[in-house]
């Protein structure tokens, strides 16, 4: 049996935002965005405590903000590190990468 990982909340106020995992103990891994025009954010930052370490929390993020834009149409300018590195990773992420 594999233990179920918390779902991912959208906390989206406007111009800014966030993505975020709660764990246990008020442990939160969060992705934060800004949002530039109706078609096109800016992931800027990623940060994933020792709590959820190896449990793929930051990629989960990276992922639900791309699925997102998949469906909403949107671009993503990935400009926080982490999220560049999973963007090259993932070329087949490409459709919704600004170019």
């Amino acid at each position: 049996m594999t233990e179920e990982l918390p779902t991912i909340e959208l906390e989206d106020r406007g111009t800014k935002g966030r993505y975020v995992i709660r764990g246990s103990g008020g442990a939160e891994a969060e992705m934060t965005f800004t949002t530039v025009s109706e078609h096109l954010f800016i992931i800027d930052h990623t940060e994933v405590p020792d709590a959820f370490r190896g449990q793929g929390a930051g990629l989960r993020l990276v992922t639900r903000a791309v699925e997102d834009a998949r469906a909403f149409g949107k671009k993503i300018i990935p400009l926080c590190p982490f999220a560049a590195a999973q963007f090259r990773r993932h070329p087949e992420w490409a459709d919704v990468l600004k170019s």
